[in-house]
């Protein structure tokens, strides 16, 4: 007859060191996903701020990180795949791509990031919005050479993300994120008219000024 207190003890043991291997690599895979949200954050504020260096510099700390969360995939991709790693390359891919706009430089591919295609593309998507952030900012400074650019810019990516018409589960809530750009897109581009509107009202005004100055000036 089976000994069942040797039996239970035995299971209770391989179960113990089952769900404490989870247990680490959960812990692991938390640590790493804040870590490069963090450095992501950090690396759109600077692109932001034109210090690209730095920027390159944080997003390199962040590769070696997502990297690294590819052996969690290996080893525990129940793990990998429970939405918080997604999260974080997402932030990722966005911080990526941001730099990439911004300084005028190629944007990099999924494959060049270490990344899937669905948080790659939900990255591109919020990248809109940091987007918007950089226009806005330019027309604050006065500054509209790269206004109407970035708007175009915009318009393609929510374009292309539109036309990926395949379930959630798959494109990782890429309808939301596109739903929810398409709204930040035609904010941009009515108070990008409304700026250019008001810039041109402005010039013709001071053009008139000018004009009725020089007339004085020509009449004294």
């Amino acid at each position: 007859m089976p000994d069942r207190l040797t039996e239970l003890k035995t299971l209770a043991e391989k179960a113990h060191a089952f769900f404490g291997q989870k247990h680490a690599a959960r812990e692991r895979a938390l640590r790493l996903s804040r870590t490069v949200t963090q450095l992501s954050a950090n690396a759109i504020r600077s692109a932001h701020r034109h210090q690209f260096d730095e920027a390159h510099s944080l997003l390199e700390s962040a590769r070696s990180l997502v990297a690294e969360m590819k052996e969690i995939q290996e080893s525990h991709p129940d793990i990998y795949y429970t939405g918080f790693v997604q999260d974080a390359q997402k932030e990722y891919v966005e911080a990526n791509a941001t730099l990439a706009f911004i300084a005028g430089t190629p944007l990099p591919l999924p494959e060049d990031l270490g990344v899937s295609y669905a948080p790659y593309l939900n990255g591109l998507g919020e990248a809109i919005g940091e987007m918007r952030r950089y226009l806005l900012d330019s027309l604050r400074r006065g500054d509209a050479s790269r206004c109407e650019e970035l708007l175009d810019l915009m318009d393609h990516i929510y374009t292309e993300l539109f036309t990926m018409d395949f379930p959630e589960a798959i494109t990782g809530g890429l309808r939301r994120t596109t739903d929810a750009m398409r709204g930040i897109l035609e904010r941009t581009r009515g108070d990008l008219t409304t700026a250019l509107r008001q810039q041109s009202l402005e010039q013709r005004l001071a053009q008139l000024w000018e004009h009725l100055a020089e007339e004085k000036r020509t009449l004294n």
